[in-house]
């Protein structure tokens, strides 16, 4: 039997190259899926890119055939463009005017008019609940999907005898377990005495002590096992890309400033900071505001400014001030993720803020931009995403932790005690 797979709108934009995703079926796409893209075509966004390259694809495969009567894939399958006659198929209860709704009466004219296994791909929740209620086999579009469970925490505990603790005391190192990932840390805990342990970072089949362990970045104290486990990686510029992941309230942007601050004013490693940001609203936008871009750029970026506000001046008492002399020295910049695209950045300090809210492919554009004796820090909580398109297991940040954890260049900390308030690691826990 044929597998069609009848996909909506937000697959493409999501990953222009899902065409290529499903060789062992015919994918069928609608006439309202072409509208819906040339809508997002001269969008300056991730999504308007998508767009403009799905439609290049699509004019690539009309060269191919009439598109309508369906062509042949690269990768084996087929495509075919359905205009119209599929509409008589939706119930009379649903707004035909709804283009996800057309599209789901497309797969269902596709499954009662031919002996077919049809699947509507949506990165839409509540389009693949309507597509269930009505019968259809409804599915996400998941084709980087990782198990955020199972995703690599970038330690572990290994409970050993009180004589391996003290070998790692006495020689500096001991050998590292099999199966352990660069850079990946390790507490060793004496099994007999659990207070009796070291803290390790394992190195070319080595455990070795914390290189910064006393390291206080721009006077920052490492709060708890965690953060000085990111302190380690983030004063290290062995390791090019760290992720830092963990709930609000944990310390990643804090750490990955001051870490910054320190190696750009201080240690001159790196010529600046560069923040980046995406620009994604929680709960209702406010739609657009008034100034120039560094002005509209302000109200997103208030977060850096209250970490930098911290970092400089703890009772908060000039912080203005100082943090503005940190822009006027050119130590820091920042900038919405929209903006990296075609930027070459050598010997930066660059700092991603949310990750979370990134898709695969963005995260891939900004780690390629990434110039000599650059470093990228990604930040983010995979538990507070506000692209209603992603979700802890198939964002940007969590994919790049997945794929990246075996590599040398990489270090990766899950962190879990928030240290910002009592009220605030409440609110992390019980909400």
């Amino acid at each position: 039997m044929i597998k069609t797979y009848v996909l909506d709108t937000n697959v493409l934009l999501h990953d222009a190259h899902s065409l290529d995703a499903f060789p062992d079926g015919e994918i069928v796409i609608t006439v309202d899926v072409l509208e819906e893209l040339d809508s997002f075509k001269s969008a300056g966004s991730e999504l308007g890119r998508s767009a403009r390259q799905a439609i290049r694809f699509l004019d690539s495969l009309r060269q191919v055939g009439a598109l309508s009567e369906g062509v042949k894939l690269p990768n084996g399958g087929r495509l075919v463009v359905i205009l119209r006659g599929y509409l008589e198929n939706l119930p009379s209860t649903m707004d035909v005017a709804n283009p996800d709704n057309r599209i789901i009466a497309c797969a269902l004219h596709l499954r009662r008019e031919s002996n077919r296994e049809v699947t509507f791909v949506t990165k839409d929740l509540n389009a693949r609940v309507k597509a269930t209620a009505l019968g259809l086999l409804a599915v996400d579009y998941e084709p980087d999907k990782v198990v955020f469970e199972d995703l690599y925490r970038g330690y572990q505990t290994l409970d050993v005898p009180r004589a391996r603790v003290d070998e790692f005391y006495s020689n500096g190192s001991v050998e590292a377990p099999s199966g352990m990932n660069p850079n990946e840390f390790a507490i060793l805990r004496d099994s007999a005495n659990p207070k009796h342990s070291a803290l390790a970072r394992h190195h070319e089949g080595r455990l070795i002590p914390l290189r910064h362990q006393e390291t206080h970045p721009w006077k920052l104290r490492p709060l708890n096992m965690e953060q000085h486990f990111a302190v380690e990686l983030l004063m290290d510029p062995e390791v090019q890309l760290v992720t830092l992941m963990g709930k609000a309230g944990t310390g990643k942007t804090l750490l990955a400033l001051a870490a910054g601050l320190e190696q750009v004013a201080e240690r001159d490693v790196y010529r600046r900071i560069l923040v980046y940001r995406p620009i994604v609203p929680l709960g209702r936008d406010i739609g657009y505001l008034p100034g120039s871009k560094d002005e509209k750029l302000e109200s997103w970026m208030e977060p850096i400014f209250d970490n930098l506000q911290f970092l400089v001046d703890p009772a908060l008492e000039s912080a203005e001030d100082k943090v503005d002399y940190l822009f006027e020295r050119g130590w820091i910049e920042v900038e919405a993720v929209t903006y990296i695209r075609g930027r070459s950045l050598p010997k930066l300090f660059i700092i991603i803020d949310e990750a979370q809210n990134l898709t695969p492919h963005e995260v891939k554009t900004i780690v390629s931009r990434a110039g000599k004796d650059s470093k990228v820090v990604m930040a983010g909580d995979p538990y507070q995403i506000d692209n209603p398109y992603l979700d802890a297991s198939s964002n940007g940040l969590s994919t790049l932790v997945d794929k990246f954890q075996e590599q040398s260049v990489f270090g990766h900390v899950r962190l879990d005690k928030s240290e910002r308030s009592d009220l605030a690691a409440l609110a992390a826990e019980l909400l």
